[in-house]
């Protein structure tokens, strides 16, 4: 059951918000978001040139397997109110990929691919 409520929001601080993400302040029927990175860390400062490949590396390309929930659920709810009211709220920070959200969603689907790499110079013994 998707309900239309408003959304009343006294104060909101938010400091950062980054890669793809999301603030949403009332209802939306669909958050859709998705990051692809490649995080690479060096000791020593040089570029090949064919970097920024994605295809190079298997967790880009594999399915995400997503299983909906198939089990029937029973619950049972009271509308009080037609309002979300929220007095406060602080955020740091909301990134890569992700959705603060203060209302109603019908769907969201979220994903973040995210490859990290360590290039060290070889140590001498």
């Amino acid at each position: 059951m998707y309900q239309k409520r408003t959304s009343i929001v006294n104060h909101l601080s938010v400091n950062v918000i980054l890669i793809l993400s999301t603030l949403e302040i009332g209802d939306s029927a669909h958050i859709y978001g998705v990051t692809r990175a490649l995080a690479v860390q060096r000791e020593r400062e040089f570029f090949f040139g064919n970097e920024g490949d994605f295809s190079g590396y298997g967790i880009f390309n594999r399915p995400i397997l997503l299983e909906p929930v198939t089990e029937a659920i029973t619950y049972e709810a009271e509308a009080i109110s037609p309002f979300i009211k929220v007095n406060n709220i602080t955020i740091n920070a909301i990134s890569t990929s992700s959705v603060a959200h203060i209302g109603n969603t019908k769907s969201v689907n979220m994903e973040a691919r995210i490859k990290h790499i360590r290039q060290l110079e070889p140590r001498e013994r």
